[in-house]
């Protein structure tokens, strides 16, 4: 189940959220979980249990490392214990196949995985989980006690199948005590219909484009083909993600908690470090405190520091997926922070802003092709085709139509990737009240409508992150 689907939107929220808050204040973590387990289990009941699993394993890990916290040894056992517990199930599901492959391929193995599908959101709540038990042994949170609001905090499904990743800290307050307003409600509401939008709206449709530009013959697309559908898919991954973070925030501040922004209009930045900072905050984030500075982070000299880079760059990369393009993708842009923080950042911050966000905006759209080609050779000769190379043309009648069928909806994508937008309409609210106070809930009230009018009547609806 997804959030843009129409089952999710009128049937299952509704009855969650009516349940939820007609029952009393200390029944609805359980009311919370119940419903979490429901909606994961909606898609594959089967692997409820392996949720089930890890929530009771990092509960009772958390409960041995406080209890042990004086006895050092044992305290690190058991969180040692836990980080392997963790990984081993997720390298299991995830990459045991790619590990299996790669061993045949290098040694002449038959080696063979087990053909699971991947758990959905296993990446995400295993991800939290172990930041739990990391903050549990270094004293920054103390252990939940009660299982059930545990069980609430790693299944919550706003953020179960594609966060943001949650760390406990960052809501173990509310999981005690959640004071709602309709003012948290009608803000919630609000960000749940902007992330739909984007996603119905904006990302559906760029998604449709790209489909039709890849479903082509190599030998026939043309260097704008090309453009036009890697430009697509550019701003298609962006309102995929971003609106489903936006209505993964909007469905907790429903239910009274705050989630932090994972998305800061990254497209607007003047260099790949500070796209980084703005894109996927949460998991760079994650990164950053539970990996890059466990490491060491910049201490120790300038050369430790980038090995510390690249090895969180290849493991971001391989966290997208069991694949070498993921790794690439990581590498490519682990590599550019490294050249960065060399001596490009400060040339970037000299040059004119138009300069520099081209630089990036180049940087990105590049690096795109290595994210969605797990062909290698297919990536170098999209690459070709942008710049002319390998290209059928620079322009025919496909790529025309292709760019008067989809010139609006691009127009108004990049447009919408930044925050002019949502300033005019903030503006609008303040400046023409109190004709502001109707005017915003009508437009949100008619973005909901359109949005799912679309639901209804097309059938494209993917979600790029499930896959990770």
């Amino acid at each position: 189940m997804v959030f843009s689907s129409l089952v999710f939107l009128f049937q299952f929220l509704p009855a969650a959220l009516a349940v939820y808050f007609l029952s009393p204040k200390k029944l609805r973590n359980g009311v919370l979980l119940a419903a979490s387990l429901v909606f994961y289990a909606w898609g594959e009941p089967v692997y409820i249990l392996l949720m089930i699993f890890s929530t009771v394993f990092d509960y009772g890990n958390g409960l041995l490392i406080e209890r042990f916290r004086h006895r050092k040894a044992v305290a690190r056992a058991v969180f040692i214990g836990s980080l392997i517990g963790n990984l081993a199930v997720l390298c299991f599901f995830k990459y045991a196949g790619f590990v299996a492959d790669n061993l045949n391929a290098l040694f002449g193995l038959e080696l063979r995985a087990a053909d699971l599908p991947l758990p959905i959101g296993l990446s995400f709540y295993t991800f939290q989980t172990m930041s739990y038990a990391a903050d549990v042994y270094f004293g920054k949170v103390k252990a939940q006690r009660n299982l059930v609001a545990f069980g609430a905090y790693v299944a919550m499904f706003p953020q179960l199948v594609a966060g943001p990743i949650v760390k406990y800290g960052d809501i173990a307050r509310r999981l005690a005590a959640r004071n709602m307003t309709p003012e948290r409600f009608g803000k919630g509401a609000e960000l749940f219909i902007r992330g739909l939008g984007k996603k119905a709206l904006l990302a559906n449709p760029l998604g449709l484009l790209w489909t039709n530009v890849q479903a082509a013959p190599a030998e026939e697309t043309t260097v704008l083909t090309a453009w036009l559908g890697i430009l697509a898919f550019t701003l298609q991954i962006y309102f995929d993600f971003s609106g489903y973070s936006d209505m993964a925030r909007g469905l907790a501040k429903l239910l009274g908690f705050d989630f932090k922004i994972n998305f800061n209009y990254p497209y607007t930045s003047r260099s790949v470090t500070e796209f980084w900072r703005r894109w996927h905050i949460s998991l760079g984030s994650w990164f950053r405190e539970y990996v890059y500075i466990p490491l060491g982070g910049n201490r120790g000299g300038l050369a430790r520091q980038l090995r510390n880079v690249l090895i969180v760059w290849f493991l971001t990369g391989l966290w997208h997926g069991a694949s070498w393009n993921f790794v690439v993708w990581g590498l490519y842009f682990g590599l550019l922070v490294t050249i960065e923080k060399l001596f490009l950042l400060q040339g970037l911050q000299r040059l004119p802003r138009p300069l520099s966000h081209l630089y990036l905006l180049l940087a990105v759209v590049l690096g795109w092709v290595w994210f969605e080609f797990a062909s290698m050779p297919a990536a170098w000769r999209f690459v070709g085709q942008l710049f002319g190379f390998s290209a059928s043309g620079w322009a025919d009648g496909q790529a025309l139509y292709h760019l008067s069928t989809y010139g609006i909806v691009l127009a108004a994508a990049a447009l919408c990737a930044t925050p002019f937008p949502r300033k005019w309409l903030i503006r609008l609210s303040r400046k023409w009240r109190p004709g502001g106070a109707i005017a915003v809930p009508l437009f949100y009230l008619s973005l909901l409508v359109l949005s799912t009018a679309y639901l209804v009547s097309e059938t494209y609806n993917p979600f790029l992150y499930f896959r990770f």
